[in-house]
């Protein structure tokens, strides 16, 4: 159905030209799911974009072909021959695209449902009331809940989640015959996560679609993909049957990721990260990529450009391991566990938070004859506790007020809903004085509270100021909340902290629009510890990262804990994430508290429905076979 040959995009930017694909070669059949995996900045979403031919202005494809095949009555389509006003009619009619951060993708001032019916409209028969009747069946197969209400509404009244799901229901609503799905369920809660994936999977079985599914979620490349492909550095690195990547993956970059997944067996030790980044693209590469990261380079590594090299009839892999002559080396790969990190901070903690009856309302819109209610209860008498150094996790399904939950202890809700209940925030242990009510608090003290509690949010592209450099993002919190540095020490500090969130330090001098999502929200997560607070709430703070990133981040965060005391409010949909990071969960629905506990024992033995069917829709890693892994 879509075939690419030796596609190549270059970027025009300040320092050169980024060559952000090489040779870019694949094929996906009608009714195929193709895989395309790796980290952030090795090219994934720039291969959706140049299919789709939405490169930015500065963005140019150099060479390469790309056809779409045509059946059932319609023709072959030259992509990358057709005049815009020919792309159009493909963008959208015969390929479909899910874009990775609904909130940027959504027009702010239509409704959804405006947005859907406009999609309907534009590339199937279908005008006014049936067009609408479509888009309202589209929202519901998405599970937005009332989605005759919710036609009406405007993005910015809907989680990120919610949005996430207008976006998948806005490509398929004219049916495509090929999807582009760039993360489609990054911003989805589990339940949601499998609702989605199955409606993906009947589509494909319906109407023979192919799907370029784009994601760092192994776990559901596994259990979606026919085929998967590894990019680094924009170009593949390995290509194989899903079931044979994942039981047997060969090159010791693809071997390095599975090892990094979060999983409750590295509960009490560090996760096996890969150090380093992804390499500037600006560079003419001599040798192998990869090579200064991997941990069985060899010598002549730098020096000899791999090609892709086939290990059986549906595998290839662009290591020079695989050479003729050296595939026994390959044998030699072996894994090192890591040492266990340091035993996690006990019970006996001092009390942090305390957070009693919280209940959030906001005021809904009403002409003068509406009845009904005047406010909705989005969080409703939820109490919990959290110690110092430890990790409490808020889980549930989108919508259900984790983050509602999170942005009033930020006061971030101040003038915009009505909040209830108490938030106390203890002082630190040996300094003595009376905690303090976070919904009481006004001026100083609410300054002085802000350089305690601070917020990682969500969406890290609506969260940056993008005309903003990602020094002045960073200085503007440590000149406000920490007077007492001079400027040498805040310099010094924010080069610290680029090293830390795995960034290099020439991020500094560059804007958020430069980075893909994943490294956007290392920028985000290096603000919130710029100040070095106490409390840190992590809406979703590994949703837009890549499992290897991801790695980076969560040890960095229990490396954190671990030194400075430092304690998390973990908003998370991530079960694999839970089970590395919290010691306590606190499971919500519809704005309420319905289980809570101990995390070991509650993911263990759920005493509560929801918590087990919760439980139940986390996709697993299917692996046939241990293969063997690199030395991380």
């Amino acid at each position: 159905m879509l075939d690419v040959r030796n596609l190549e995009v270059e970027l025009d930017v300040d320092n050169g030209v980024v060559r952000a694909l090489d040779a870019l070669t694949l094929s996906i059949a009608r009714g195929e799911t193709f895989a395309l995996v790796g980290e952030s900045g090795c090219g994934k979403s720039m291969t959706a974009l140049a299919l789709m031919r939405l490169l930015p202005e500065n963005g140019l494809v150099t060479g390469g072909e790309l056809h779409l095949r045509g059946e059932t009555g319609r023709e072959d389509v030259d992509v990358l021959g057709l005049p815009e006003a020919g792309m159009r009619r493909v963008r959208g009619g015969r390929i479909g695209m899910i874009f990775q951060e609904p909130g940027t993708s959504l027009n702010p001032v239509m409704t959804v449902g405006r947005q859907v019916v406009e999609a309907i409209e534009a590339h199937t028969p279908l005008r006014g009331e049936a067009a609408r009747e479509r888009a309202i069946e589209w929202l519901t197969r998405v599970g937005i809940p009332e989605p005759a209400r919710r036609f009406d509404d405007y993005p910015f009244r809907m989680s990120g989640g919610q949005k996430q799901r207008v976006m998948i229901a806005l490509a398929l609503a004219a049916e495509p015959d090929f999807l582009v799905a760039d993360e489609p369920t990054t911003a989805l809660d589990v339940t949601i996560q499998a609702q989605i994936l199955e409606l993906l999977k009947s589509l494909q079985a319906e109407r023979g679609m192919g799907l370029l599914l784009i994601t760092h979620d192994l776990a559901v490349v596994s259990g979606m993909a026919h085929r998967v492909a590894l990019m680094y550095a924009g170009q593949i690195v390995e290509v194989a049957p899903a079931g044979e990547f994942f039981a047997a993956p060969k090159h010791p970059y693809a071997q390095a990721l599975l090892r990094a997944l979060p999983t409750a067996e590295a509960r009490e030790r560090p996760l096996m990260a890969i150090a380093g980044t992804v390499p500037p693209l600006t560079q003419r590469f001599g040798g192998c990529r990869f090579a200064p990261r991997c941990a069985v380079a060899m010598p002549h590594c730098a020096g000899t450009i791999p090609s892709l090299e086939a290990v059986s009839e549906h595998h290839a892999v662009r290591c020079l391991l695989y050479r003729p002559g050296e595939a026994a080396a390959a044998d030699s790969v072996r894994i090192e566990t890591p040492a266990p990190s340091a035993p996690r901070t006990g019970a006996e903690a001092p009390m942090l938070l305390q957070v009693q009856d919280l209940s959030v309302r906001f005021p809904l819109q009403r002409g003068w004859l509406a009845r009904g209610p005047r406010e909705f209860n989005a969080v409703s008498d939820v109490s919990f506790e959290l110690r110092a150094g430890q990790t409490l996790a808020l889980v549930g399904e989108s919508g259900c007020g984790k983050t509602t939950t999170g942005k009033a202890l930020v006061q971030l809700l101040r003038g915009t809903a009505r909040t209830g209940g108490r938030a106390l925030l203890h002082p630190p242990a040996g300094q003595g004085g009376e905690a303090r009510d976070l919904f009481t608090l006004q001026g100083e003290a609410l300054r002085a509270a802000r350089r305690e509690v601070q917020i990682v949010f969500q969406d890290p592209f609506a969260s940056l100021d993008p005309r903003m450099g990602v020094r002045e993002i960073l200085d503007e919190g440590l000149a406000a909340l920490r007077p007492e540095l001079d400027t040498a020490a805040r310099r010094a500090r924010l080069e610290r902290l680029v090293d830390q969130v795995g960034l290099r330090r020439d991020a500094l001098d560059r804007y958020p629009h430069e980075f893909s999502g994943g490294q956007r929200q290392r920028i985000a997560i290096a603000r919130a510890l710029a100040v070095e607070p106490r409390l840190i709430v992590c809406d979703e703070p590994t949703s837009a990262l890549d499992v290897s990133v991801q790695a980076q981040i969560l040890n960095l965060l229990r490396e954190l804990q671990r030194e400075l005391g430092v304690s998390y409010l973990f908003i998370t949909h991530n079960i694999g994430v839970v089970e590395v990071m919290a010691d306590h969960v606190v499971v919500m629905q519809g704005g309420r508290v319905v289980e809570q506990g101990a995390a070991e024992a509650l993911l263990s033995a759920p005493a509560q429905a929801y918590t087990t069917q919760l439980l139940e829709a986390v996709p697993r890693l299917v692996r046939a076979a241990p293969g063997p892994a690199a030395v991380v």
